[in-house]
């Protein structure tokens, strides 16, 4: 049993808000690939590509990359699962390691709160889209 439950009234609050951000950027989700490029302010730009690899009437799975162009140390693979009908947005993988479940013993190799830590890193990096901005000619 567990000792301690989790904290998933702000796990949810970040996931419910995740799917508002994503909604927005992948057009209500109407196509099933995405690819933008972010407007950097020293002028360059990096490629990202949503793709949405399996769709079902009540749910989404959603790869979304990013590149650095300066180097291949700069670029992740996030899977994300979009739960249409209670409007979740969830990292369920980072770079091709998945979270352990809160219910199982943590492994030496991740932290207790692995699954927090991807899903806010979502976050930032979908309010980084929206702060430093797209390139408008999206590209299909």
């Amino acid at each position: 049993m567990l000792r301690t439950l989790p904290k998933t009234n702000h796990q949810l609050t970040v996931c419910e808000a995740n799917y508002l951000r994503l909604k927005k950027i992948l057009q209500n989700f109407s196509k099933n690939k995405y690819l933008f490029e972010t407007v950097n302010p020293n002028m360059s730009s990096n490629p990202i590509s949503f793709n949405i690899i399996d769709r079902s009437k009540h749910t989404l799975m959603i790869e979304a990359k990013q590149q650095i162009k300066e180097g291949t140390l700069n670029k992740f693979v996030l899977r994300i699962q979009v739960c249409i009908d209670a409007k979740l947005a969830e990292v369920i993988s980072f770079q091709g390691e998945k979270a352990i479940p809160y219910f199982m013993k943590v492994s030496a190799s991740q932290s207790k709160d692995e699954k927090i830590q991807q899903n806010r890193f979502l976050t930032e990096w979908l309010e980084s889209i929206f702060i430093s901005g797209i390139n408008p000619e999206i590209r299909f």
